[in-house]
């Protein structure tokens, strides 16, 4: 009989004083003459040996929790765990982790405490069928069980994760389909209510943004950009490809090929949004959503006074003369011959042109203290409304945001205008 079989301790610590005894004696023996049969078992035997070790470590902690080790100190079992062992916390909290999913999954325990799988691939095993639907059938569980662990004599934990993530619809197709479903239209409510874009005038002449968009319109946007880039007959992935010609070595002309098609996709947004045609535009404030551009009549015939945007930035003579004749730009030419802008009796609601001049003029609502842009405005009759033998024209007309227009109209409401024009309201007593 061995000492081991002498000892009086319980087995569990009677094993590892003596595996650790037996361990030092072998620190520092000469491994030279073994064979290279023997090195290649003795691998494979330490490392089914180390996996059962992991299984025993972790029964062990299970009890020393259930036991309460350490609380006499103010610690949880795996914080002393950590502590006295120096182990990284993080690592003794893992463990202590999966070593409570171990009980509730007897089979992947049993196939550790045998040295069939490996620690990390037991983890990934546990986390796969923990993450399984929880309206799943209840053999589903059992069978996934089985099939990865099947899947473990024939690949590591990391190739046995991706079978992991689809292991339902290996096992149950039709429940598989379901999950999906619902898993992508809980994926795109999230993606359309967090939808976010920012764009920021940084005051020298660009505007940088950011957005979040569901993937669907994310892939639209790349779709039009490449077509207008590369054209309809070269797909993306050629595209990608055909950046990287030369004499560079691949990485460098890797990254000059990411660099040309990022700029190239940058000047494609730049003609996307200066060409959509008219008709396409979504209305803002009556008119459609433009961009107007206002310069004298000696910058459009090729002088160098700067021209003004209606929403307030500035660009230069020679900009505002390329853009004169595109679609989605209006430009309003100071000192021309104007269109008709006072419509009399003949119409009652202000035309387009009209309300583009009224724009251009108020820059937004005219009540005071309100920010509202002109595309969300609304234009108002001043001084005599319409109902009552008013006229539809500019110089009569103004712009109000709808909060202010329905004041403007409220009989519990007076207003009057101060200095600068702006429309003031106070409540009638």
């Amino acid at each position: 009989m061995t000492a081991l079989q002498h000892s009086d301790q319980h087995p569990v610590p009677a094993l590892a004083d003596w595996l650790r005894a037996e361990l030092a004696s072998l620190a520092g023996a000469p491994l030279w003459s073994m064979t290279a049969a023997e090195a290649a078992d003795a691998l494979l035997v330490l490392t089914r040996a180390r996996s059962q070790l992991d299984e025993l470590l972790m029964r062990v902690l299970r009890h020393a929790e259930s036991v309460e080790v350490g609380t006499d100190l103010g610690a949880t079992t795996a914080n002393w765990w950590a502590h006295t062992s120096r182990l990284p916390r993080a690592e003794a909290h893992r463990t202590a982790r999966l070593a409570e999913a171990m009980e509730r999954h007897h089979a992947v325990a049993a196939a550790l405490a045998a040295g069939d799988v490996h620690t990390d691939q037991a983890r990934v095993i546990v986390d796969a069928v923990d993450d399984l639907p929880a309206d799943v059938e209840s053999w589903v569980a059992p069978a996934a069980t089985a099939f990865l662990l099947e899947k473990a004599t024939e690949h590591d934990a990391k190739a046995l994760r991706i079978l992991g993530r689809r292991v339902l619809e290996v096992i149950d197709p039709a429940a598989a389909d379901a999950e999906e479903a619902r898993h992508l239209g809980a994926e795109e409510t999230d993606a359309r209510a967090t939808a976010f874009l920012t764009l920021v005038d940084d005051g020298h002449g660009r505007t940088h943004g950011r957005f979040s968009v569901p993937t669907l319109h994310g892939e639209m946007l790349r779709k039009h950009l490449l077509a207008t880039v590369f054209g309809s007959s070269v797909t993306a992935g050629e595209a990608c490809s055909a950046e990287g010609h030369g004499t560079a070595s691949p990485a460098r002309r890797s990254a000059a090929g990411r660099m040309l098609t990022r700029h190239r996709m940058g000047l494609a947004l730049l003609d996307y949004l200066e060409t959509r045609p008219e008709d396409s535009l979504p209305s803002a404030g009556g008119v459609p959503a433009t961009v107007v551009v206002t310069m004298e009549l000696a910058t459009l015939l090729g002088g160098l006074r700067a021209a003004s945007l209606d929403t307030g930035p500035r660009i230069s003579a020679s900009e505002a003369r390329r853009l004169a004749c595109r679609a989605g730009i209006i430009p309003m030419v100071l000192g021309s011959p104007s269109v008709v802008l006072d419509a009399g009796r003949k119409r009652r609601f202000h035309s387009e042109t009209q309300r583009i001049a009224m724009a251009i003029r108020d820059k937004g609502c005219t009540a005071a203290g309100c920010d509202a842009p002109p595309g969300l405005t609304q234009a108002h009759h001043d001084e005599v409304p319409w109902s009552r033998g008013g006229g539809t024209s500019v110089e009569r007309g103004r712009l109000l945001c709808p909060r202010h227009h329905r004041l403007i109209h409220d009989p519990a409401y007076q207003h009057s205008l101060d200095k600068h024009g702006k429309v003031r309201f106070s409540r009638r007593t």
